[in-house]
């Protein structure tokens, strides 16, 4: 049990990058970033690349087979719903005012008119788009940038800031509270797999994106790397 709940830790945290939106700016100007643990980097980078394309790709080739696309938008729109503080908390962190009154006008709409966040009525019919924040990018709001790139074991690329930005992100996230005891870390199972089957879900729509760019690819250290720190920094400087 314990090593299954440690699989399904892996798959959340690894299928939580979208590479749908790392891959679509590929061809755009490389910003140069530090890369103090290249060798280390390159050599996790290959050990990655055969979990993914041999146990965590088959995973989300399996369910995406067998869950029907809508079922699988309904389940990523009410997990979207349900994780507004993480959105809410960090445009206010940022002094993004206006982008903290959309999100929360998002959370009302989509979970009373939208069914508990089935639909996205905000975004459908009342044309408010989500501002996506992370603690990740309130560091880099506030100058904490060009830190260390580093790729994870299974969770792939990553750096010193957005590391950091996970942990302060941890605790605004309603879905490590569920079945709250009175203490965060007992509920370690019960989190594990909603914000496991989570990020499966999401993984669904956007794994082939990795395997088609690994397959152009003559260096995929090098790809990964480039397109996850100048998705970054867009994001941060938005």
């Amino acid at each position: 049990m314990r090593f299954l709940l440690g699989m399904l830790l892996i798959c959340s945290l690894l299928f939580s990058q979208n590479f749908d939106d790392e891959f679509g700016d590929e061809f755009e100007e490389e910003k140069q970033s530090v890369d103090t643990f290249k060798s280390y980097n390159i050599i996790m980078t290959q050990l990655n690349d055969k979990v993914y394309t041999y146990v965590f790709n088959p995973i989300a080739s399996g369910y995406e087979y067998t869950i029907h696309k809508d079922i699988r938008i309904a389940v990523s729109n009410v997990y979207s719903n349900l994780k507004f503080p993480i959105n809410f908390v960090n445009n206010l962190l940022q002094l993004k005012f206006e982008n903290s009154f959309a999100e929360l006008q998002r959370f009302l709409i989509n979970s009373t008119l939208g069914i508990a966040g089935t639909m996205d009525i905000a975004k459908d019919d009342f044309h408010i788009e989500a501002k996506k924040e992370d603690f990740g990018q309130t560091l880099g709001y506030y100058g904490f940038n060009n830190t260390p790139h580093i790729v994870l074991p299974f969770l792939g690329s990553s750096n010193v800031r957005d590391i950091l930005g996970l942990g302060g992100d941890y605790f605004i996230n309603p879905l490590s509270y569920i079945n709250n005891r009175g203490n965060l870390l007992a509920n370690e199972t019960e989190s594990t797999y909603t914000k496991a089957y989570d990020t499966l879900n999401t993984h669904s729509f956007n794994y082939k994106i990795y395997e088609k760019a690994k397959k152009d690819s003559v260096d995929l250290y090098s790809l990964l790397k480039n397109v996850y720190e100048q998705r970054r920094n867009k994001e941060i400087s938005e």
